[in-house]
């Protein structure tokens, strides 16, 4: 399993751990990666996901994860994540067609 965000992308980044003396020796950033179970209004199901905590901040700050994905890129989401997306929109269109 990678350490990468499914909604944001956010993974591993690396650095250097700087001692008192100047000393480095490189070291690695991982994601604050958590397990949660959203709800999805459109599709009416919840759905799990490996994201990042801030992820969930933005998720909550745009209004739910419907609401995310209409603004999110596709780039930046994970197969899972893009295939939860394109089956939103369709039932978004269905849902407009035939109201």
């Amino acid at each position: 399993m990678s350490r990468r965000c499914e909604l944001t992308g956010k993974a591993v980044m690396t650095g250097n751990n700087v001692s008192h003396a100047k000393n480095r020796s490189r070291r690695r950033f991982l994601p604050n990666l958590c397990n949660v179970t959203l709800m999805s209004d459109v599709l009416n199901q919840r759905v799990r996901l490996r994201i990042s905590a801030n992820a969930l901040r933005t998720v909550e700050h745009r209004g739910g994860l419907d609401s995310f994905f209409a603004k999110s890129k596709d780039s930046e989401l994970s197969q899972k994540a893009r295939l939860l997306k394109r089956q939103i929109q369709k039932k978004l269109v269905e849902g407009a067609v035939t109201a």
